[in-house]
C-alpha cells in the first residue's frame, strides 16, 4: 500500500501547489471560498499521508532490528475493516438577539466538514449556516475503506464568515429550493411557501444543498477558521479551540454531535483462512470421511466437499461457528 499512498500524497502535493496559484485570480466569493477550502483540505491530506509513511517506515526499521525469533501467530494482526458516518447533525444555540426575527445582524457562515481516520480524508459540501437553523446537518454517507481495528475518527468543522448578510429579506429566492431545512416536513413546506411568496414573507435557508453566496464585488472572506469537534468514537464533544463570538467565522455550537456509524470488518467478506480439515467422530481412532476444504469468513467455518464447490459459490456441506 505504500506506493498508493505515496501517489496520494504527490497528487495532494499537485492540486495545493495549482490551488495556491489559482487563489490571486478568483474575483469571485465563491471562487475563492471553494479555492481555499481546497488547500485546506490538501494540507490536511499531505500531513495524514506523510505521517502515515512516516509510522510504517519507522515500524519497519523497527522489525528489522529485531530478532525474527517469533513464531508464527506472532505475526497474525486482526484485519481491517470499512467504517461508515452518516446523518451528521449538529445542534446550534443561537443568541435571543440574534435568533429573533429583526433584532440584530444577520449573521452567516459556510460550513463543511473535514473527516479523517488514519490517512484517509474526506470533507462534505458547503452548507450555509444562519439563525434561523436550529442543527446544521449533512447528509450522504462518508465512507472510509482502510480504517484498522483501533481506528480513531475525527470530525473537524470549518466555517468562513460571509459578509454583506443584511436583512433577512435579502436572501435569495433560489434558497427555497437549493437548500433544505431542518425543520419538520409541515413546518419546511409553510416556511418555503412563505419565502416563495414575496420579498416581505419570512426566508428560510436549510442545513444541506449547494451553497449561495453574495452577488460579484462582495470581498471574498478571508478563509476557513477552523472551529469544532475534535473527534474520537467516546468524545463527541465541543472542542474549545471555537472561534469567539464577535468573529464572523463563529458557529454557536451547542450539546453534542449526532450521527449514525457503522463498521464491517472485512473478514466477514473475504476469505481469512483457507485449508483442508478432516473431522474426527467421537469415539473413532482416524479420521471419518473424506477431507473437507474449508474457508475461514465471518463468524463461521464453511466446509465444503472440494475447493470448485467454494469457488463456485455452492452451500457448504458443513458450517461450524467460531464462537470463541
Amino acid at each position: 500500500q505504500e506506493p498508493e499512498l505515496q501517489r496520494a500524497l504527490e497528487r495532494a502535493l499537485r492540486v495545493r501547489e495549482g490551488a495556491r496559484r489559482l487563489l490571486p485570480a478568483c474575483s469571485r466569493p465563491e471562487q475563492a471560498l471553494e479555492t481555499t477550502k481546497t488547500l485546506v483540505l490538501c494540507d490536511a491530506r499531505v500531513v495524514a499521508a506523510g505521517g502515515e509513511l512516516q509510522r510504517r517506515q519507522e515500524a519497519r526499521l523497527r522489525g528489522a532490528r529485531r530478532p525474527s525469533d517469533a513464531g508464527p501467530g506472532a505475526e497474525r494482526v486482526p484485519c481491517r475493516g470499512t467504517v461508515c458516518i452518516s446523518d451528521l447533525r449538529i445542534p446550534l444555540m443561537w443568541k435571543d438577539t440574534e435568533y429573533f426575527r429583526n433584532k440584530g445582524e444577520l449573521h452567516r457562515c459556510a460550513v463543511f466538514l473535514l473527516l479523517q481516520v488514519g490517512a484517509e480524508i474526506h470533507d462534505t459540501p458547503t452548507v450555509l449556516v444562519d439563525r434561523t437553523l436550529t442543527d446544521i446537518c449533512f447528509e450522504g454517507a462518508v465512507l472510509f475503506s482502510e480504517a484498522g481495528p483501533d481506528f480513531e475518527l475525527k470530525v473537524e468543522l470549518y466555517s468562513a464568515g460571509l459578509p454583506g448578510g443584511g436583512a433577512q429579506g435579502s436572501t435569495p429566492k433560489k434558497l427555497a429550493t437549493r437548500l433544505s431545512t431542518s425543520l419538520g416536513r409541515s413546518s419546511g413546506r409553510r416556511a418555503r411557501a412563505a419565502m416563495e411568496g414575496g420579498p416581505g414573507s419570512p426566508p428560510s435557508t436549510g442545513g444541506t444543498g449547494a451553497l449561495l453566496l453574495p452577488p460579484p464585488g462582495v470581498p471574498a472572506p478571508a478563509g476557513w477558521v477552523w472551529g469544532g469537534f475534535g473527534v474520537c468514537l467516546g468524545s463527541m464533544s465541543p472542542c474549545p479551540r471555537v472561534p469567539p463570538e464577535q468573529s464572523p467565522c463563529w458557529v454557536p455550537l451547542y450539546g453534542r454531535m449526532c450521527c449514525r456509524l457503522a463498521a464491517r470488518p472485512s473478514c466477514m467478506d473475504t476469505p481469512a483462512v483457507t485449508g483442508t480439515l478432516r473431522l474426527h467422530a467421537p469415539g473413532a481412532e482416524g479420521p471419518s470421511g473424506p477431507p473437507l476444504f474449508c474457508v475461514l469468513r465471518g463468524p463461521g467455518l464453511l466446509c465444503y466437499g472440494s475447493a470448485g464447490e467454494a469457488e463456485a459459490g455452492q452451500e457448504p456441506t458443513l458450517t461450524i461457528a467460531v464462537t470463541k
